[in-house]
C-alpha cells in the first residue's frame, strides 16, 4: 500500500517492441470473444503491431521472419487483470537483480498471460522502478497502470500491518488535495477504500463527499476511479460519488439490491469479481464457498443487466497467482466468451485503450497463445503457451 505523498514527477521510456518480423503460424485465431474462429491462420507482428491476419497458404511471412509453430494452440488478445498490486516480494525493485524481477514477474503475472495490469495500491515509488524497468525492457513484463489509495479516517484494514503508514483523508479537501498528488506522481488512476473491514469492530466507510471530491479530480484529468467498498454503503457512497469501478463484490450482503443494480448500470460502474480472493479470507471451507458463491451471484446479476465486468484476482496482496480457479469461479456467472471478453475486449474499450484488445489488422501486438481452447473448457485460459507484448515473447512455457 502507499507509503507518502511526495510529488515529483516521471518520465516513462517508450517499451522496446520486437522489430523483427514474426509469424505465428498454425494456430486458431479468435479475433475478439465473439467472432467466428479462423483456423489454422497466420498472424504476423512487426513494430509493436499486428501487420495481418489470415488463413495459412494465403498469407505469407517474410523470409527472414521469426516463426513460432502453433499448431493445436489457441490465439487471443493479451490479457488484462485489473486488480493487482506490487507488494510482497517485490520490495526493493531498484536493487534487485533484472533476472529475478523477470522470474517474479513470469510466476505472478506473465505466465498467466497478462499484458497490462492495474496496480491498485503499492509503493509509488517503487512500482515506478518496477515499471521503468519494464518500460526499458530490462525486465519481461506487462505493461503497468497504477492507481493511489485513499482511505477513510480510521479505517486501517485489520488486514494490513498495524505500523503501516497509510494515506487517511478526514476531509473532502484532503481527499482532493491527495488525488491531486497522486496524479502529479504520474499515477493513472486513483482507487478509494469507501468500506474499510476492522474485523470485530463496525466497517470505516467513507462519507460521498469524499468520494465526490477525489472522484471530481480523477475525472477532471480524464482518469478513472476505483471503489473498494465492504458493505452497502460503501457500494452506496461510491455510486453516489461517481466512481468507475468496484474493485471487489460484497459478498457478505447476499446480492447487490436492485437500486445499486440500477444506478451501476444508468453510471456503466465496471465491476471486479476477485472471487478467488474469497478463499483466503477464512480457512473454514464451508464459509469460503458461502462467499464464492454469493460473490459469484452478485456478479451474475449485473452481467445479466448487461454490466460491464472487467477480470482482476488481487495478486500479489493474495498469493494465489494460478488463475484457473478464478475462471472456474466466473463460469458460474457467465460462459467463457463472456470471460474472454472481461481479459480483452472489456478494459480495452472501458480504459479506452482502443489498439488493444483483438487480433486485428493495426492493432498493438499483445497476444497470449493457448495450449487448448476456452470454447472445450474455460480452464485453458489459465494454460498460456506463449504471452507476447508488443511482437516480443515475454513469457514462454518451455
Amino acid at each position: 500500500m502507499l507509503l507518502c505523498l511526495n510529488v515529483f514527477f516521471l518520465i516513462i521510456p517508450s517499451f522496446a517492441v520486437e522489430s523483427q518480423e514474426v509469424a505465428l503460424v498454425g494456430g486458431t485465431v479468435y479475433s475478439s470473444p465473439t467472432a467466428t474462429p479462423l483456423q489454422n491462420a497466420v498472424v504476423l507482428l512487426r513494430d509493436g503491431k499486428i501487420l495481418a491476419v489470415g488463413e495459412s497458404g494465403k498469407l505469407k511471412p517474410a523470409a527472414s521472419a521469426k516463426t513460432i509453430d502453433c499448431t493445436g494452440k489457441v490465439i487471443v488478445a493479451g490479457f488484462w487483470n485489473s486488480h493487482v498490486h506490487f507488494e510482497t516480494g517485490w520490495q526493493n525493485a531498484g536493487t534487485t537483480a533484472d533476472e529475478k524481477l523477470t522470474t517474479h514477474m513470469q510466476e505472478m503475472l506473465t505466465k498467466w498471460g497478462f499484458t497490462t495490469v492495474w496496480d491498485l495500491g503499492s509503493d509509488p515509488f517503487n512500482t515506478f522502478e518496477i515499471r521503468r524497468k519494464v518500460e526499458a525492457a530490462e525486465v519481461l513484463g506487462p505493461k503497468i497502470l497504477m492507481a493511489g489509495d485513499i482511505f477513510p479516517e480510521g479505517g486501517h484494514p485489520v488486514y494490513l500491518p498495524a505500523e503501516l503508514k497509510l494515506p487517511e483523508a478526514a476531509t473532502p479537501q484532503q481527499a482532493q488535495e491527495m488525488a491531486e498528488k497522486y496524479l502529479k506522481m504520474g499515477l493513472d488512476g486513483i482507487k478509494l477504500f469507501t468500506g474499510s473491514y476492522m474485523g470485530d469492530k463496525p466497517v470505516v466507510n467513507m462519507a460521498t463527499p469524499m468520494v465526490k471530491a477525489a472522484v471530481d479530480v480523477a475525472h477532471a484529468h480524464g482518469k478513472p476511479v476505483f471503489a473498494h467498498p465492504q458493505n452497502y454503503a460503501g457500494v452506496d457512497n461510491a455510486l453516489n460519488g461517481g466512481v468507475n469501478i468496484l474493485a471487489h463484490t460484497i459478498p457478505t450482503e447476499r446480492g447487490f439490491k436492485s437500486e445499486e443494480l440500477a444506478q451501476m448500470k444508468r453510471q456503466h460502474t465496471a465491476l471486479i469479481p476477485t472471487l478467488t480472493l474469497w478463499t483466503t479470507v477464512t480457512p473454514n471451507k464451508d464459509a469460503q464457498e458461502f462467499l464464492v458463491q454469493s460473490g459469484a451471484d452478485e456478479v451474475k446479476q449485473y452481467f445479466s443487466q448487461g454490466g460491464t465486468i472487467l477480470f482482476g484476482t488481487d495478486v500479489g496482496f493474495t498469493s494465489e497467482y494460478d488463475t484457473t480457479q478464478e475462471y472456474e469461479f466466473m463460469a458460474r456467472a457467465m460462459g467463457w466468451k463472456d470471460i474472454l471478453a472481461s481479459l480483452t475486449t472489456n478494459p480495452a474499450e472501458y480504459f479506452k485503450e482502443t489498439n488493444k484488445g483483438r487480433v486485428e489488422k493495426g492493432m498493438d501486438a499483445d497476444l497470449v497463445v493457448l495450449d487448448g481452447d476456452p470454447a472445450a473448457d474455460v480452464k485453458n485460459l489459465a494454460k498460456v503457451a506463449w504471452t507476447i507484448r508488443g511482437g516480443a515473447v515475454i513469457y514462454s512455457e518451455k
